[in-house]
């Protein structure tokens, strides 16, 4: 058999299935650009005196279907804000999933109570309902599922189990913007929701982040904890709980609000690439894109995670791939490690705090088997600024992943 010029892998001395770029982020025009230089000539460059990040919260919360929003410097204290407000601290237990960004257990840690947890559904990658119930002690406080890269979770699953224990469910939605369950916009679905807007997330001012509900209460006290422990309405100098400063600057706000009239736009651009794309990669042998459940009525595509079988790629380790599909000029990674294999969760502190002790479990014999082969075998991820471009570039994605597929098994 000959090989021809074009099959051979740009690994190895062939030409690349592409050599120009992707398209770039974030996006953005003159509206930005007159939005911050607004707020420069204001002189109102805090939310205090400003209205920028009150417009936004405003804003943001219609948007997602939620009564409420809370701005705060970042997703990670999005999460910590939540949990604060929740008052869940030391000797209490979180739920959360292991497949996520370390911030989602850290923030658990930083508030002095326990990570625990629980594995994820094979196809979603999500927090898996059914495994919920026996992690549950008289020590948990709440459940944190996870929408990781703009899928939901199981919010049904996940719902009736926090409803039967009586614990309170805390959406980590910080890759999730414009996501819909069931029609419902994610973050205000449970008792809270917390969004990121860092740099490469689908609503993005760099860093920022929000706490979504639809319970004037928890929006009290989110609010309260976010302004140093303030009170809504209460003197300047009147502290009501522990807080700190975790306000958004207008500055962010500005911008914020100009990207989140391109969201709309943008996610159904993703929407649709994505489709064209996992019926591309459909044909591919061992290769499964994503399928989302049916009651996942919007995913955000935040990140496009398929699935790679080495079987149909001659054995040929993940790693392999990775390599080979960059070199062909298509930004890819492997995505997360568990969270309970960080040396943060397996370093278990030496120290005479009692809840410092308490909160850091014994995670070396944890086994979460999905998670682990997701992590180490077979999870790809495609990044959200790549699924704006066209069906050409959607083309090339495949044309890519099929001459490496190819060369693999021979």
């Amino acid at each position: 058999m000959t090989t021809g010029a074009a099959d051979v892998l740009a690994i190895e001395g062939g030409t690349p299935v592409r050599t120009k770029g992707w398209m770039p982020w974030p996006i953005f025009d003159e509206a930005e650009e007159q939005a911050v230089v607004e707020v420069v000539r204001s002189g109102k460059w805090w939310s205090v005196e400003g209205g920028k990040v009150r417009e936004f919260e405003e804003a943001f919360a219609r948007f997602q279907d939620a009564q409420f929003a809370v701005c705060v410097t970042n997703g990670t204290a999005a999460l910590e804000v939540a949990l604060r407000a929740a008052h869940i601290g030391c000797g209490d237990e979180v739920i959360v999933p292991p497949y996520t960004f370390i911030a989602t257990a850290t923030a658990v840690l930083s508030v002095g109570a326990t990570p625990v947890f629980v594995d994820v559904e094979d196809e979603s990658l999500n927090i898996d309902p059914t495994k919920i119930e026996e992690a549950i002690t008289p020590r948990t406080r709440a459940i944190i599922p996870v929408h990781i890269g703009g899928c939901p979770a199981d919010m049904d699953g996940v719902l009736e189990v926090a409803h039967k224990h009586n614990l309170l469910v805390i959406e980590d939605a910080a890759q999730a913007h414009a996501a819909e369950w069931k029609g419902a916009k994610v973050g205000a679905i449970g008792d809270m929701g917390c969004f990121s807007f860092q740099a490469s997330k689908n609503l993005n001012s760099g860093e920022g982040g929000a706490v979504l509900t639809n319970n004037p209460h928890w929006a009290d006290q989110v609010w309260s904890v976010h302004n140093v422990g303030r009170v809504r309405g209460g003197r300047w100098y009147e502290h009501h709980v522990l807080g700190a400063n975790f306000r958004m600057t207008e500055f962010q706000a500005a911008i914020l609000l100009c990207q989140l009239r391109r969201l709309p736009e943008q996610t159904e651009q993703r929407t649709c690439n994505a489709q064209k794309l996992s019926e591309m990669l459909s044909k591919i042998p061992g290769i499964r894109p994503p399928r989302p459940d049916p009651r996942v009525t919007r995913h955000a595509y935040h990140l496009y995670v398929f699935r790679y079988n080495k079987e149909a790629f001659g054995g040929r380790p993940r790693e392999e791939f990775l390599k080979a599909l960059s070199a062909e000029g298509i930004p890819c990674s492997p995505g997360y490690v568990p969270l309970y294999k960080e040396r943060v969760f397996l370093n278990r502190p030496i120290s005479n705090d009692l809840c410092q002790l308490s909160r850091m479990k014994d995670y070396s014999s944890l086994h979460c088997p999905v998670c682990e082969r997701a992590c180490a075998e077979e999870a790809v991820w495609l990044y959200q600024n790549m699924l704006l471009g066209t069906e050409e570039d959607m083309a090339d994605i495949a044309t890519a992943i099929a001459k490496v597929q190819k060369a693999f098994a021979g």
